[in-house]
């Protein structure tokens, strides 16, 4: 009888893991002619604690997905094109269409993501949460070493 050894975690398997969970959520979007980045963008607008500038919530876009500014500020310019976001003087806020797109695709995506952590026991997420922690912290101190 063969048995097969379980997996060991790394970066091919990180990143087969994040792509498989970010398809679903991108299924989802598209049904909403959303991209992933529009939705980070968002997200991030929608939880900032103060009203943020285009330039702050590029940054935290890029601090979220290590991406290109561009790009971020692409998805800005898309979600006003929307009317997802709206100036207010230098700040750029969430609208209540955008705050609803956030809601309906939670509540799409929540039923895939519930399926796809059920019956995980608590203890094997506890302890995929220490180590993914401690690579998404490690990486970044790579990064920054990177950019200098």
């Amino acid at each position: 009888m063969t048995t097969t050894a379980s997996p060991v975690a790394d970066a091919r398997m990180l990143g087969l893991a994040h792509y498989a969970a970010r398809g679903l959520l991108e299924h989802v979007l598209a049904r909403h002619g959303a991209t992933f980045l529009e939705q980070v963008a968002l997200r991030a607008a929608v939880t900032a604690e103060s009203p943020q500038t285009p330039d702050g919530l590029v940054a935290r876009v890029r601090a979220a997905v290590k991406g290109d500014p561009a790009d971020a500020r692409a998805a800005l310019d898309a979600l006003r094109a929307r009317e997802l976001l709206a100036a207010d003087g230098p700040h750029l806020l969430p609208t209540e269409a955008g705050r609803s797109l956030l809601t309906t695709v939670a509540a799409e995506s929540g039923p895939l993501s519930a399926r796809v952590w059920a019956g995980i026991p608590a203890e094997d997420l506890a302890a995929a949460g220490r180590v993914l922690a401690l690579v998404a912290d490690r990486a970044d101190r790579e990064l920054a070493a990177l950019e200098g």
